[in-house]
């Protein structure tokens, strides 16, 4: 019951998508536990005074309903034509945390203080804001699995300035985060590539004229090692050879071609890490599973492509 009302509530001024600006229809105030408390002391004190004609009790009573006012009103003034704002979340590999973006938007000329931002399965953030002022705040969810992961319901709330009263509103974010699969632990080294050889680099290093050396990358060949230089210097970093010539082929990461003994998300993992290694090492790579075919390139474009079609692979659109 207590959901089926906030998700009325969360309606009741129109839709809660953003972007949005909040008007009076948007918030909700409400005493706090302490509110209720003052309330009924107040209430007490009134009765005495009443009881016994007390002319200070009056006085007092007065002075202290009126403070709650002040206070209803400053904590309603606290949220009033605040705009929120979304901006799309990074990928996230799956057992991080998906951070979601708002932005928070104060075109007046007051400062908004003790502001705090709360969804299920995220830490509450609590900010301030100065006058004229933009600010970005990050929901971090824990991520479990692959796929698409949409944030819940956000909540907006405060209780400045004495945490009598509270003041609220809600806003549903419409971005989503893509969760790909976890790379596996202790991989396999690359498959080998159309030249036979794992770690060739498709263009600019052939095996036929030897051209330079560079740093050794995991996936690097072991014939293409500089053997005979590291044993002259054996506390230097290993190096590899590059080759000018013959094409070293395109690496092929099939699905089809990963162990039956494996479960789906287990050859997904071993191929998301495998997509890794090979961007490490700078090859080209292309992607062959069941109703996908992704051209084998390089380059971040299409490690983000070929990422993405592992994370929704299987999945439904």
């Amino acid at each position: 019951m207590r959901e089926a009302i906030r998700r009325w509530l969360a309606t009741l001024g129109g839709s809660p998508a953003l972007p949005l600006t909040l008007d009076r229809r948007r918030i909700f105030v409400l005493p706090t536990g302490p509110g209720l408390a003052f309330g009924c002391a107040l209430l007490a004190m009134l009765l005495t005074a009443i009881n016994y004609t007390l002319s200070l009790g009056f006085a007092l009573v007065f002075m202290l309903a009126g403070l709650g006012q002040v206070a209803l009103l400053h904590a309603f003034r606290n949220l009033y034509a605040l705009k929120l704002r979304e901006t799309m979340p990074e990928p996230v590999f799956a057992g991080q945390h998906a951070s979601f973006p708002l932005w928070l938007d104060n075109d007046a000329s007051r400062p908004r203080p003790a502001l705090q931002l709360t969804m299920a399965g995220a830490d509450p953030v609590t900010i301030d804001l100065a006058p004229q002022q933009s600010r970005a705040v990050m929901l971090r969810v824990p991520t479990t699995r692959r796929g698409w992961l949409s944030p819940a319901r956000v909540t907006l709330d405060t209780r400045y300035p004495l945490g009598l009263i509270r003041a609220w509103s809600y806003a549903k974010p419409a971005q989503r985060c893509l969760v790909l699969p976890q790379p596996e632990s202790g991989r396999p080294p690359l498959p080998a590539t159309a030249a036979g050889e794992a770690g060739v680099r498709p263009r600019g290093e052939g095996s036929e004229e030897f051209a330079s050396l560079r740093d050794h990358r995991a996936a690097d060949s072991p014939r293409h090692v500089a053997w005979k230089t590291s044993a002259r210097t054996p506390d230097a970093p290993l190096l590899t050879k590059q080759f000018e010539g013959s094409d070293g082929g395109d690496l092929w990461l099939d699905l089809a071609q990963l162990p039956a003994t494996l479960s789906l998300e287990q050859q997904l993992s071993r191929l998301t890490g495998w997509v890794i290694d090979a961007d490490a090492a700078g090859l080209h790579y292309g992607l062959a599973l069941p109703g996908t075919r992704i051209a084998p390139a390089s380059g971040p474009a299409h490690r983000a492509r070929v990422l993405r079609a592992l994370a929704l692979h299987g999945l439904p659109a």
